[in-house]
């Protein structure tokens, strides 16, 4: 895959990568041009996940550089279910500190991976809970990491339900999950792996998904988008991701970036970009409950 020929995304206006991770090789080298290069593809915001005890608050730093000219860059911090192990009142203590930047937009990645289970299914729950108890009495979306582990995690929710909803990042599950998080008020956020003609099942539930609860994002560096699959991925590749879903949906590219933009506006309380000059405007309190 290495040989193939690298090709430009398509230029997409509007578009929101809503998870990435900048502070990763090749990324972080040289992160004007990976944004400018998202620029050119049409993303007019980044969202950077800052998932780990010594991420954290390099990713606050990461959102509130200035970098005029460019897509502006926010956080969500939180820890992810690999390393739920290391939740207790020190970490919840630090993510409630780091959370009062205006940058931080979003409480995560937890959540529950029980593909790797490289922390204890028991302990994940707990994290999780922590994290949903914390994204509530600070007022901000939980953005959950689910694998292999839906049944679980929506328990949770029905037990915590959040006042404002959610996001499963880089959903992977079938049609039948994917109600199951729409019905408890959650938005469904797609990543590359929508785009792999093996992904059957999840394919389906992208293209039957309500368009007002369609997230797009890269989870950069990973699972970059065909056709740039084998590739390090980064912000740009989300038209990748966006044009595929279109043609799956039987929708226009730059339609669906727009209803996208306007989604990620609402579920993380992202400013509207007022044009593609980067001229920004806070967007109406989410009025869609939980």
């Amino acid at each position: 895959m290495s040989s193939k020929k690298k090709q430009t995304p398509p230029t997409l206006p509007g578009l929101v990568d809503t998870h990435c991770h900048l502070d990763y090789s090749p990324m972080v080298d040289d992160l004007p041009a990976t944004l400018a290069r998202a620029a050119a593809a049409g993303v007019t915001r980044v969202v950077h996940i800052g998932c780990s005890r010594t991420s954290m608050a390099r990713a606050v730093a990461i959102a509130e550089a200035e970098r005029p000219g460019l897509p502006p860059v926010y956080a969500v911090i939180g820890v992810h279910p690999h390393e739920a192990t290391t939740v207790d009142d020190e970490a919840i203590a630090e993510i409630t500190a780091l959370a009062a930047s205006p940058k931080v937009v979003g409480i995560g990645e937890s959540g529950l991976d029980y593909h790797y289970n490289r922390s204890p299914p028991e302990v994940q729950k707990e994290a999780m809970d922590r994290h949903l108890e914390l994204a509530e009495r600070l007022g901000k979306p939980i953005i959950l990491h689910i694998r292999d582990a839906h049944a679980d995690a929506m328990a949770i929710i029905d037990r915590r339900p959040p006042s404002r909803p959610g996001i499963i990042h880089c959903f992977t599950g079938d049609p039948d999950e994917a109600r199951g998080w729409l019905e408890r008020g959650f938005f469904l956020s797609f990543s590359g792996i929508s785009t792999f003609p093996s992904a059957k099942p999840l394919r389906e539930a992208a293209r039957t998904c309500p368009g007002d609860r369609l997230l797009l994002e890269t989870d950069a560096p990973y699972l970059a988008p065909v056709p740039m699959r084998g590739r390090k991925n980064e912000p740009s590749y989300v038209a990748f991701t966006c044009a595929n879903l279109a043609a799956l949906r039987g929708e226009d590219p730059a339609a669906l970036a727009s209803q996208a933009a306007a989604n990620a506006e609402r579920a993380l309380g992202l400013p509207a970009i007022a044009d593609i000059g980067g001229r920004e405007q806070r967007p109406e309190a989410d009025s869609t409950g939980g």
